[in-house]
């Protein structure tokens, strides 16, 4: 079952890891990953584990140029929008 918002935030996050370099390319790579797995295994991600993505992507947001902030808003605002279907907080 794919999430597609989870994989919209995934390749917008491949997209800003692309137009960075040195450790918030790497960071980014990484977080996309996450979220490509996140988005296709059976069971979904919790609140939890996504708010830490989250906030692993505001920090990474203040250290990247302006376009890569851009792709990291847009993945961000994708989660955001997954996490509007799930119950609980």
């Amino acid at each position: 079952m794919a999430r597609e918002e989870l994989e919209t935030a995934a390749a917008k996050l491949h997209s800003a890891s692309d137009a960075t370099t040195d450790d918030a390319s790497e960071r980014l790579g990484e977080l996309a990953d996450q979220l490509d797995s996140l988005a296709t295994r059976e069971s979904g991600p919790d609140h939890g584990r996504l708010a830490r993505i989250q906030s692993s992507l505001a920090d990474l947001g203040d250290e990247v140029d302006a376009d890569a902030a851009g792709d990291i808003d847009e993945a961000n605002d994708a989660i955001n929008a997954y996490r509007e279907t799930l119950e609980g907080v």
